[in-house]
């Protein structure tokens, strides 16, 4: 799933080749895609991309009418904001297709032409039969409901802020990182890369952290994160997966060796995902049991 890094590089690809650039047409290749309907998706062509930023782990492509600054009524802005979860992707193109594709076919969600039908713009593609991405049209974001309950952002929390999510929470640190009720951007992946990097159990619990294992968590959720975003920005959105990859130090990583240590990176398997870690970084060398088989290793 692309996480904080990812879609902040994908909005500053957008910012780099969109701003300024019309919407000549958006093609809908999936019901499913787009859950709203007012404004319709017919109300973007015509506006100038104006903006494209992150919220949490959405994409907010920020879109205006120039028209409507001409006339001197202000200008009327409308977002495109997409989640691409698990299996989507932006991808930019210089010249697609001018024949609107056909619903259910192929991976493509959503197609954005910008200037011209067949010119520049970005598709919005979902790999996959689990067809969760999500976009919306709105004029402001935080009517979205998903967006209105997000935590604060990852890379905006001080350690005193960090310090009062932590307080009196039962929750294990894997699920507290990951929840984007409690704190957004992070998901699957980095949350294994901060907690090997801070020396932390997955399963330790996030209310017992002493203030020595609550620094560490903290400054590895700024400097895994940040270097991440270092890495991704300014790379061509094609190639931002596989430099994700190789720069994962557990994640994905099952039976490799740690590059800290030189143990082997384990792995706890659920029903539809699994995080990976370090045994002898994290866990005082125990390895953890998988939670549907017996009791959780603290």
């Amino acid at each position: 799933m692309p996480e904080l890094p990812e879609v902040e590089a994908l909005a500053e690809h957008l910012r780099t080749h969109a701003i300024a650039r019309p919407v000549a047409r958006v093609d809908l290749a999936s019901m499913t895609a787009l859950k709203t309907f007012d404004p319709p998706l017919s109300a973007l062509t015509g506006r100038l991309v104006t903006g494209a930023g992150r919220i949490g782990k959405f994409l907010d492509v920020e879109l205006e009418d120039p028209d409507a600054q001409r006339s001197g009524a202000g200008p009327s802005t409308l977002h495109l904001v997409v989640h691409l979860s698990r299996a989507g992707w932006m991808r930019w193109h210089e010249q697609a297709s001018t024949t609107p594709p056909k619903p259910g076919k192929g991976p493509l969600e959503l197609r954005v032409h910008l200037e011209t039908v067949g010119g520049p713009g970005f598709d919005l593609t979902e790999a996959g039969t689990q067809k969760r991405l999500a976009a919306y049209v709105v004029t402001d974001p935080a009517t979205i409901p998903q967006v209105a309950t997000l935590g604060p952002d990852a890379l905006t929390l001080s350690r005193a802020q960090f310090g009062e999510i932590l307080f009196g929470q039962s929750t294990r640190l894997k699920t507290l990182l990951a929840d984007q009720r409690t704190i957004a951007g992070i998901g699957n992946a980095y949350s294994d890369e901060i907690l090997h990097v801070a020396q932390l159990s997955p399963f330790a619990l996030a209310g017992k952290l002493d203030e020595a294992a609550a620094d560490r968590l903290h400054a590895a959720l700024v400097a895994v994160l940040t270097e991440a975003v270092d890495r991704a920005v300014g790379q061509d959105a094609a190639l931002l997966k596989g430099e994700k990859r190789s720069g994962m130090r557990v994640h994905a990583r099952t039976g490799l060796p740690c590059p800290v240590c030189g143990d082997t990176v384990r792995e706890v398997s659920y029903a539809e995902r699994s995080f990976q870690y370090c045994a002898t970084c994290q866990t005082g060398g125990k390895p953890l049991a998988d939670r549907r088989l017996s009791r959780l290793v603290k």
